[in-house]
Order: C-alpha cells, then sequence, then structure tokens
C-alpha cells in the first residue's frame, strides 16, 4: 500500500501524514476483521529523505510518537510488526523504538505489519545482485544457478508471502520504487481518495474489486 497526502507544502504535508495515522489504523482493523494475514504499508521512501530537514525530523518523531502509542493495541490485536528497507539510516531514537516494537510483539500471530521504511525498490535490487555476485565471487553460488528464488531469498522480503493486492492512494497512477519486483503479478488498486482519508470501507472497496478479479499469471482466461 502506497501512501500519498497530497499536500502542497510541507506543513499541510507533515499534517496530512499525522492524520493517516487513522488510517493505518483502520486498515489494520480491516485486515484482522476478515482474515488477511500480512499488509505491509509503504511508510517512508528513500526518496523522502531529500525533503526539507524539519519534515523528515518531523515525520521520524511521528513514527517514534506513533509506534510508542500504538504498541499496546498491536499486543492486544495479536500484530506482529515488522519493517523492511535500509533502517541504518534511521536516526538512533526512531531505529531503536522501531526494534523495541518489532521485539516486543514478535510472539504475536494475527497479522503481520510490516512498515516499508527508508525503502526503495530499485535499491533493494541493488543490494540483492550485489550480495549475490558477492557469494558467486567465493565460491557459494554458482553463476548459472541464480533464479528467481535466489533472487527473492536476497531481498527484505525474502519471508513474507508474494504480494496479491497493491493499493494506490491520493489519485497517481505509479508504483513510486515500492515493491516492484514483487508486484509482478499482483492486482493494482488505484483510487482517488487522500491517504489521510483512507477509511475501512475504502479498504473493504479495494479488497472487494480484488475478489471479482480473474488472476490467470499468464495462463488464457477461461470460459
Amino acid at each position: 500500500m502506497v501512501t500519498e497526502g497530497g499536500q502542497k507544502n510541507w506543513k499541510k504535508r507533515v499534517f496530512g501524514h499525522e492524520s493517516g495515522t487513522k488510517s493505518v489504523k483502520d486498515c489494520i482493523e480491516g485486515c484482522i476483521e476478515i482474515g488477511i494475514k500480512n499488509v505491509t504499508l509503504y511508510v517512508f521512501s528513500m526518496e523522502n529523505w531529500k525533503r526539507p530537514k524539519f519534515e523528515v525530523n518531523s515525520l521520524m518523531k511521528l513514527l517514534v510518537n506513533s509506534l510508542e502509542a500504538e504498541k499496546s493495541n498491536l499486543m492486544e490485536n495479536r500484530v506482529k510488526l515488522n519493517a523492511i528497507g535500509n533502517l541504518n539510516n534511521l536516526n538512533k531514537v526512531c531505529y531503536n523504538k522501531l526494534q523495541e516494537v518489532i521485539d516486543q510483539t514478535s510472539i504475536n500471530d494475527q497479522l503481520t505489519l510490516t512498515l516499508a521504511v527508508s525503502y526503495g525498490s530499485k535499491q533493494e535490487i541493488g543490494r540483492a545482485i550485489k550480495k549475490i555476485s558477492h557469494k558467486v565471487k567465493n565460491n557459494l553460488i554458482s553463476y548459472q544457478n541464480i533464479d528467481e528464488k535466489i533472487i527473492n531469498d536476497h531481498l527484505y522480503t525474502r519471508n513474507l508471502p508474494p504480494v496479491d493486492l497493491l493499493i494506490r492512494t491520493g489519485g497517481e497512477f505509479r508504483l513510486s520504487n515500492f515493491l516492484l519486483w514483487q508486484v509482478a503479478y499482483a492486482e493494482l488498486y488505484f483510487t482517488e481518495i487522500l491517504w489521510p482519508d483512507f477509511r475501512k470501507n475504502d479498504f473493504f472497496d479495494a479488497i472487494f474489486s480484488f475478489q471479482k478479479r480473474e488472476r490467470r499469471f499468464g495462463k488464457v482466461k477461461q470460459e
């Protein structure tokens, strides 16, 4: 799921991100209600580091405060927190709080909530290529054996199931460097609704649309 505030200046964007925490809660509740076991939210992209320093600091503070405020709810609803991305880019306070809540919720089994933080799919793929190349150089992998599974095993998402549905809010029709490899066979759902206004019923609309689609994975459409 890609969040899109749609604001025109940093003050409105920061307010939009704050309002977006309600959208996160609604999506989590919706997932639990209908039995979805995994959901990934695009929280902060690699490109977001280029935003004004004050806005970046505000977003990091918002993430820390949200994690602290919601950890009891995560435990109550048996939600396991996970994170993908270059987490070493985060400041110490944000990194430590994220790891703290990940550790505290590690035993939960109702829903796995993955936050894509300091994440970029092109960077993720580049990182995987470097790791695989290093193993080839050290004779740990033969280049002839490199296949889809080996690539998957070197991505941040290696422990997550395949993506079934990607929801893009805010009226944008692009992936914004999000899970480019992983959404190869995913269904895409686009909505004009801005992320801060995205509610549980909107989430259910996306799920209903997904349920009506025929997923062929390259096969001929059945008559």
